[in-house]
């Protein structure tokens, strides 16, 4: 099966689709997509994914598909290595599963990405901050980490639904707040703070991800050094 992953490593679900597929050794080719470039909104890039945006993926040259849930499991059900927990053949789990990944998109990407664009990226992208809509976006980013620490964080377990082991959940929530190395320390330990079973819960995800998790992180880390000098 030849695999092509459209990507921008500054993107959250970008992230968690490089790191599975290397996580799994499934083997792909990644095609960098600038999202601060425009390139995900060329005709070129449209005829990929028409809603223009990254992740997406072409399979066999012919097979197109977007959205990042819909990716991981497409992945973790059509290669035979994935190893079960990432996504569980038992239906009980797997729509356990699809549950929290669902709830992701409103709420917790909701909050992350609402924060982070109205404060510090906004005008990467032409747009304006707006402090009032980055408040907001504050509130429903706290209000998702504590549902995720009262629902899905049980002591029995190191991962989300207490499991052992992580499965496409875990490692799309985790990314998804990684974006919060964007802020300054103030701001990330204001929202990070009060969570300590997220904050172990993070790096309990990289430990059974490394080292493809930091290695696929570097380009983040790398962008809020220059962030940080430009806004200098």
């Amino acid at each position: 099966m030849e695999l092509k992953v459209y990507v921008d490593r500054l993107s959250q679900p970008s992230r968690a689709i490089v790191i599975f597929c290397k996580v799994n050794k499934i083997d792909f080719e990644e095609v960098g997509i600038e999202l601060l470039k425009g390139q995900h909104l060329t005709p070129e890039f449209k005829e990929i994914n028409p809603m223009g945006k990254v992740p997406a993926i072409v399979v066999d040259g012919k097979f197109k598909l977007f959205e990042s849930h819909a990716i991981l499991i497409f992945l973790a059900s059509a290669f035979p290595g994935v190893a079960d927990h990432w996504y569980p053949a038992d239906l009980y789990r797997r729509a356990e599963i699809h549950s929290i990944l669902d709830w992701h998109h409103s709420n917790l990407r909701h909050g992350s990405t609402g924060f982070i664009q109205n404060t510090l990226l906004a005008p990467l992208f032409g747009r304006s901050l707006n402090p009032q809509a980055a408040a907001e976006a504050e509130k429903v980013l706290s209000s998702s980490l504590s549902k995720i620490e009262a629902l899905w964080l049980k002591e029995s377990g190191q991962f989300l639904l207490g499991s052992s082991q992580p499965s496409i959940a875990d490692l799309c929530l985790v990314c998804e707040i990684m974006q919060l190395e964007f802020a300054d320390e103030t701001d990330r330990n204001r929202i990070l703070g009060p969570h300590k079973k997220i904050q172990q819960w993070i790096e309990d995800t990289k430990s059974a991800t490394k080292p493809h998790f930091d290695e696929v992180h570097q380009t983040l880390f790398a962008a809020k050094v220059k962030l940080q000098m430009q806004r200098k």
